[in-house]
């Protein structure tokens, strides 16, 4: 069994994009393998739905959301507007259940790192007691330079095997722009973490080009 979450500085940095693009490569590269999915937590519409449309018809793939809220807000706000708390338990046997039938899982996060999961935990706590590694996902933009580096210095403070950082080109930003706001080799330098690479603006629908866009990425350092 093996586990990956992908974790963003922030939340609407491209995490779904990331996950879809790696899962699509797993799916087309190893294509006698099973794999589990699993969004975490989902508050809101959104992800989850996502994967469905996508890979809800293909056996070889297993799409889960253990717990789900109607307001889009942080988990444990979300939870208590229904008067309801957050179970972890109903979240670990989820991922015990699904990790223990696939060769290979990929999990979403949700917000960032410091997100909140409940009351007292966020993400990077939860993803630290787990043991999951985790690959960060960077949004391209002005400021990333800096939460690459908070990001990773508090993955380290929760203890979390971090295996690389994946650019988000979420916007569609110039190659000149690209270049400036994720200077690899600075944010390498300033992390000691690996860039495996750089996650173009894509259609979130389009399966066809996402292989292709993740054999360029380092994989030997991912799967």
């Amino acid at each position: 069994m093996t586990a990956l979450l992908i974790a963003g500085t922030d939340t609407g940095v491209g995490k779904t994009m990331v996950t879809t693009a790696l899962a699509s490569y797993y799916l087309t590269y190893r294509p006698k393998e099973t794999m589990g999915l699993i969004k975490l937590m989902q508050t809101g519409m959104g992800d989850e739905e996502h994967y469905r449309s996508l890979f809800a018809e293909n056996p070889q793939i297993e799409v889960i959301t253990p717990l789900r809220f109607a307001e889009p807000l942080a988990p444990p706000l979300s939870a208590a507007k229904e008067g309801k708390s957050i179970d972890l338990k109903v979240v670990w046997q989820a991922f015990n259940n699904v990790t223990q039938k696939h060769p290979f899982t990929l999990i979403e996060g949700l917000g960032g790192l410091g997100s909140p999961v409940t009351d007292e935990l966020t993400l990077g706590d939860l993803a630290g007691s787990w043991h999951l590694p985790i690959i960060l996902v960077v949004p391209v933009k002005l400021g990333a330079i800096a939460q690459a580096v908070v990001n990773v210095n508090y993955a380290r403070s929760c203890k979390i095997a971090l295996k690389g950082i994946i650019l988000s080109d979420v916007n569609g930003v110039s190659p000149e722009d690209l270049a400036n706001w994720t200077p690899i080799d600075l944010i390498e330098s300033l992390t000691q973490i690996p860039v495996l690479g750089i996650c173009p603006h894509l259609d979130p629908q389009n399966l066809i080009e996402m292989p292709n866009i993740v054999s360029d990425w380092a994989v030997e350092w991912i799967f």
